[in-house]
C-alpha cells in the first residue's frame, strides 16, 4: 500500500509539474513574462508560509547563517529561475515539451555544481561522459543554426538551459549550508523574497500590471501555477522527499516533460518534434551515467539486482 502511495503521488507531482509548463505557456499570452514569475510566488509564499507555520515550530528564519540560506534560494531557485524561464517560454519556438526537457538537466548540473563546491567528491570518468552526453541532448534539442544563432529560438533555449542551472546552483549552495532551518520554512521566505526580487526586475524592465490583459483564462493560468503547481506541488514533494530520498525524487524531472508534452498538445496544440524526443532520451542516458551507483544502490535495495 506504501509503494503503491508513493507511485501515485509520485505521477501526481510530475503531471503537476509537468503541466506547468504549459501553464506557463498559456499565462505569457496576458502576462508580462518576469511580472507573471513575481505574481505566481506572491501567493505561492502565502501559501507556503501558512503551511510552514502549521508544521514548523518556529517558521521564521534566525540568524544570519539562515537568512543567508533563504537568500540563496529567493535569488537562485525561485528569481534567477523563474524569470529566465519565464523569458525562454515567452519565445514561441520553447514549447512546453521543449522547456520542460531543457530543465530536466537540472540533475546532471546539480552534480556538476556540487562536484565543484565540495571537492572531496570528483566525477569520475564515466560520470565525466554523462555530463557530456547530458550536454549533447540539449544541443540536439535546441537545434541551433549554425548561420543565424540568434533566431529560431537558440536563445530561448539558452536562457531556459540558464534557469536549469540556476535551479541546480542554488539547490546545491542551500544544501551545503550548515544551519538547521526547516525547508518548508526556506521555501516559503524564499518564495517571498524571490517575488519581491522579481517584482524589482519586472519594473526595470519596464512591465507593468497595466500591460496584463486580465481574462478568465488569465486567472486560471494564475491560480494554477500558484495553488496547484506549487502549492499542491511542494507538499507532495516535501511528503516524498522524507518517503523516497533526493536521488528518488528527482526521477520526477525526466517524467514531468511526458505530461508537458501531452498537455501542451492538448489544450495549446503545440507539436512535439523529433529533436524534442531524441534530446530527453538523450539527457536521460546522460544522467544514468552520471547518477549509476545511485540507481544500482536503489535496485539493490528493491531486490532488482544482486
Amino acid at each position: 500500500m506504501s509503494r503503491t502511495r508513493n507511485l501515485s503521488l509520485f505521477l501526481i507531482l510530475a503531471a503537476v509539474w509537468g503541466s506547468a509548463f504549459m501553464a506557463i505557456k498559456a499565462g505569457l499570452t496576458y502576462f508580462p513574462p518576469v511580472l507573471f514569475a513575481a505574481l505566481r510566488y506572491d501567493v505561492a509564499g502565502v501559501v507556503m508560509l501558512a503551511y510552514a507555520a502549521y508544521v514548523v515550530d518556529d517558521p521564521i528564519p534566525r540568524g544570519r547563517d539562515e537568512w543567508t540560506t533563504v537568500a540563496v534560494g529567493a535569488t537562485l531557485i525561485i528569481a534567477a529561475y523563474h524569470a529566465f524561464l519565464f523569458i525562454g517560454e515567452s519565445d514561441p519556438a520553447v514549447t512546453s515539451a521543449v522547456a520542460a526537457v531543457i530543465v530536466s538537466l537540472s540533475p546532471v548540473l546539480t552534480t556538476v555544481f556540487a562536484r565543484a563546491f565540495l571537492p572531496s567528491e570528483r566525477l569520475t570518468l564515466v560520470g565525466v561522459v554523462g555530463l557530456l552526453v547530458g550536454l549533447a541532448g540539449a544541443v540536439v534539442l535546441a537545434a541551433p543554426d549554425p548561420s543565424n544563432l540568434t533566431g529560431g529560438g537558440t536563445v530561448a533555449k539558452l536562457l531556459v538551459l540558464l534557469a536549469a542551472a540556476s535551479f541546480a546552483l542554488g539547490s546545491v549552495l542551500t544544501r551545503a549550508s550548515d544551519d538547521d532551518l526547516p525547508i518548508e520554512t526556506m521555501e516559503a521566505w524564499s518564495m517571498l523574497l524571490g517575488a519581491l526580487l522579481m517584482h524589482l526586475l519586472s519594473l526595470a524592465l519596464g512591465e507593468s500590471v497595466a500591460d496584463v490583459t486580465w481574462s478568465t483564462e488569465a486567472m486560471l493560468a494564475l491560480g494554477y501555477l500558484s495553488i496547484v503547481a506549487s502549492g499542491l506541488g511542494f507538499l507532495i514533494y516535501f511528503d516524498l522527499l522524507d518517503r523516497l530520498g533526493p536521488i528518488e525524487i528527482n526521477l520526477v524531472s525526466y517524467v514531468a516533460p511526458v505530461f508537458a508534452a501531452v498537455s501542451g498538445w492538448l489544450f495549446l496544440n503545440e507539436a512535439i518534434t523529433s529533436n524534442t524526443v531524441a534530446g530527453f532520451l538523450i539527457i536521460c542516458v546522460g544522467f544514468a551515467l552520471v547518477k549509476r551507483a545511485a540507481f544500482r544502490d536503489a535496485l539493490r535495495e528493491y531486490g532488482v539486482v544482486g
